[in-house]
């Protein structure tokens, strides 16, 4: 009984609000990419909307450097990853393209800020392959993303063209005659 007592959550209070939000913000940074990189472009985007309904709070702001103002409001934001997770999910499962994404911690100080490093790698039937990389910065509320940055971006090789996928392989849909 002693052993049980002496693990319960009340012996974990803190007197540092800030070390517990900076502890609480790295675990659930860890969870979104974690979340993030196991999901499968190739199955659908929809797994990828799910996380970010999960992960990121109706107010959120989001930005980049090449950007001329900031995204806000979670609409906005999920209608904006939409339309760049659709296309990318269409060369995946029906092109062949191979993506894989990476994401490495970046070590930060602030309680409730977190940064990581990403990698996309996409991959054509052809084996061209171009990479983009970003760094993206957050900022905590709780659970939730309430801003994200993205920064610090590259490419490397060139853009994959209609040579690199196989659409013209796909199998053309059935042709039914008219009834009689």
């Amino acid at each position: 009984m002693s052993n049980e007592k002496s693990f319960s959550k009340q012996n974990f209070k803190s007197d540092e609000p800030d070390r517990d939000l900076y502890t609480t913000s790295q675990m659930r940074e860890r969870a979104l990419n974690a979340a993030i990189v196991g999901a499968n472009i190739e199955h659908g985007y929809e797994e990828y909307l799910a996380i970010f309904d999960a992960f990121y709070g109706d107010e959120i702001e989001a930005s980049s450097e090449n950007a001329d103002k900031p995204i806000r409001g979670k609409d906005r934001v999920r209608s904006l990853l939409g339309n760049l997770l659709y296309p990318v999910h269409v060369m995946a499962e029906i092109g062949g393209l191979i993506v894989t994404i990476r994401a490495t911690e970046i070590a930060g100080d602030v309680a409730g800020e977190t940064h990581s490093a990403w990698t996309a790698e996409f991959v054509g039937i052809s084996g061209r392959t171009n990479t983009v990389s970003w760094r993206v910065f957050r900022r905590w509320n709780g659970s939730r993303v309430a801003y994200e940055y993205h920064y610090d971006q590259q490419q490397k090789g060139g853009p994959l063209t209609s040579t690199d996928l196989s659409f013209n392989d796909a199998t053309p849909a059935p042709q039914f005659g008219r009834p009689s």
